[in-house]
C-alpha cells in the first residue's frame, strides 16, 4: 500500500513538470450545444466571444484580472495554476453555479475566456454579460483594449 502511494506521489510530481512554464497548447473546455456558454475559443458564432487583448505587461493584466474577479460578489476563485484560472459564480436567487475558465496566452498577448452554466439550457445572456462586464472593468484599468 505504501509503495502505491509513493508511486502515485512521484507520478503526479513528475507529470506536472512538462507544462510548468508554458500555457502553449492549452485550451478552454468546449461549449456544449446549449446557448448558456460563451468562449473565446468557440468556433461558432452562437458561443464565440472575443478574447481580451492585453495592453502592456501580460503579468500585470493577469494580476488585475484576478483582483477584479476577487472583488465580484458571489464569485469565488477555486483554482489557479500556470496561466490558467477557474472561478465559480453563484446566482443570487436560485444559487445556480456558472464556471468561469480563463487562460493567459502571453505569447499572443491575449486572455482567453469562457463562462458557462452548469445546468439548464438558456442563461438569458448572463454568461456573455458577465465576460463583457469583466472586459469593461479591465479596459477601465487600462490593461486590455
Amino acid at each position: 500500500m505504501t509503495f502505491k502511494i509513493l508511486f502515485y506521489i512521484l507520478f503526479m510530481a513528475l507529470g506536472g513538470v512538462n507544462s510548468a512554464h508554458s500555457t502553449a497548447g492549452k485550451s478552454l473546455p468546449v461549449c456544449r450545444d446549449s446557448p448558456n456558454c460563451v468562449s473565446s475559443q468557440a468556433l461558432d458564432e452562437l458561443h464565440y466571444i472575443a478574447p481580451f487583448k492585453i495592453r502592456g505587461n501580460p503579468n500585470a493584466a493577469w494580476q488585475v484580472l484576478k483582483d477584479t474577479l476577487k472583488q465580484q460578489s458571489r464569485v469565488v476563485l477555486t483554482h489557479e495554476s500556470n496561466g490558467t484560472l477557474h472561478a465559480e459564480a453563484t446566482s443570487l436567487v436560485f444559487q445556480f453555479v456558472d464556471d468561469i475558465n480563463i487562460l493567459l496566452d502571453s505569447d499572443q498577448g491575449l486572455i482567453h475566456v469562457r463562462s458557462a452554466s452548469r445546468t439548464g439550457h438558456s442563461d438569458f445572456g448572463v454568461n456573455r454579460k458577465r465576460l463583457e462586464s469583466l472586459r469593461s472593468q479591465l479596459q477601465k484599468a487600462r490593461v486590455v483594449e
